[in-house]
């Protein structure tokens, strides 16, 4: 029987533009591109050549630091491009798909009757382990460390998140196939939400998470039931779509990196649902779904965690949602703040909206004022349901002091965590990336 975990703390966003349980059937332009960046704590070292062919499941670039750690391509075809910035930084492998595609074949395998350290080779061999993170740090995981717990979360609960158990449905098989292999590695804990048609799985322990956002956060989902000390390390997949690659590997052989992904936002004319490849190409799902006229943020998964892009970007490793709203740079609003708002949302109750219950928003990318120093209001802790204490946290960061940082517990968050305080943040500050900076020193320091 499932465990219920009550969290009272935290905030439910309501937005415009939820995807409706519908498939866009897309024509895929046959361009795309893999992006070391979205493997976070990667330092790739490319392995393949402009106008090299590949397979899907082949490797197109490893971690510098753990060259078994292999990134495979989502497709075969030609290598068309490295992209290369500053200081020759690689920003993605661009391939060119083939019209007929094969498959690089890893073998059929039941996990059952795999050892953990059978499970590690074969992710390791198909290109698929360094889509799990760990804790400490926030980063892809290390295949040299192993460890004590892992941590899948299936609850997706920030502002128009894609339904995880929309996506699931026909692929119950590969899901428990992924669970059971990640189970021989260690033990393996689930969390789902209230009425979650997932508590039936096995081979794990299930968790019921029944609380507001960011409940679904694998960071707090570890605080809540293994919090992580200093030494130790867990393996964490925020992503539950990971759990069907890792699945699909196991029941078929072949490296198939489709996931299905909202197409949501207030902009966007008829918001649903598409199944893409990995690194597929924005521009076949974006085509006439929104007014080009306008001026519009479009971004790389969801609205608290994701990264702008446009209509020329590709899908993200981790992005469950492609998501447009209004860029804000045309608003013209008489006498500005003084007015009483009754569209605009507060958490505070600046405006007259909350009388109207659980309204849906049309909010856009503006800030909204200026950073200003930090104010210990304690309004970083209504919307943080773990144990620490957010605002002397990120005070430590900002100073640069490791020890209190370490007192402090930055060994059980990753940015994500900080999504929503720094939407509630009245200081304006960017939390999300000082929490990213003060762990990757904290990774340097204890290296």
């Amino acid at each position: 029987m499932a465990n219920v975990i009550k969290l009272r703390k935290g905030l439910d966003i309501h937005l415009q533009g939820r995807a409706e349980e519908q498939k866009i059937q897309l024509k895929p332009g046959g361009h795309y591109a893999l992006v070391p960046d979205d493997f976070e704590g990667v330092t790739p070292k490319v392995v393949v050549r402009e106008g090299d062919k590949v397979k899907a499941g082949d490797a197109l670039f490893v971690n510098k630091q753990y060259p078994e750690v292999k990134f495979a391509s989502p497709v075969s075809g030609t290598v068309r491009e490295v992209v290369r910035g500053e200081r020759r930084k690689v920003l993605s492998i661009r391939v060119d798909a083939d019209a007929q595609q094969e498959y690089a074949d890893f073998g059929k395998r039941n996990p059952g009757s795999l050892s953990g350290e059978q499970v590690i080779n074969a992710l390791l061999e198909a290109g698929l382990f360094g889509y799990i993170c760990q804790l400490p740090y926030a980063v892809s995981a290390s295949p040299s460390v192993k460890p004590k717990a892992i941590f899948v979360s299936a609850l997706r609960d920030k502002p128009l998140a894609a339904d995880f158990e929309f996506e699931v449905k026909g692929q119950e098989e590969d899901f428990q196939a992924g669970l059971t292999a990640l189970s021989k590695i260690a033990k393996t804990y689930l969390g789902v939400g209230p009425g979650s048609g997932l508590t039936g799985v096995k081979d794990v322990e299930v968790n019921i998470f029944d609380g507001p956002c960011p409940a679904g956060n694998v960071g707090v989902q570890v605080n809540n039931i293994a919090p992580v000390n200093k030494g130790e390390v867990v393996w964490t997949v925020g992503d539950p779509t990971v759990v069907l690659f890792i699945g699909r590997l196991f029941n078929t052989g072949k490296v198939n990196l489709t996931r299905t992904v909202a197409l949501c936002g207030s902009e966007v004319k008829s918001p649903a649902y598409a199944d893409m490849l990995v690194g597929e190409e924005l521009e076949p799902l974006l085509a006439g779904r929104y007014d080009a006229g306008r001026s519009v943020r479009i971004i790389n998964g969801n609205v608290l965690t994701g990264r702008p892009t446009t209509k020329d970007g590709y899908l993200g490793a981790h992005s469950s949602e492609i998501t447009v709203i209004p860029e804000g740079s045309d608003a013209d609003e008489l006498l500005g703040w003084i007015m009483p708002r009754l569209k605009q949302f507060s958490v505070n109750r600046s405006y007259f909206s909350w009388l109207l219950g659980k309204k849906q928003y049309a909010l856009d990318a503006r800030v909204k004022g200026g950073e200003r120093r930090i104010i210990m209001s304690g309004e970083y802790d209504r919307v943080l349901p773990m144990d620490i204490y957010g605002e002397y946290l990120i005070k430590a960061i900002i100073t640069g002091d490791i020890d209190r940082q370490e007192a402090l517990g930055i060994y059980e968050v990753s940015p994500e965590d900080f999504a929503l305080a720094e939407f509630v943040d009245s200081s304006k500050l960017e939390l999300q990336r000082i929490v990213r900076e003060g762990l990757n020193i904290l990774r340097k320091e204890n290296a």
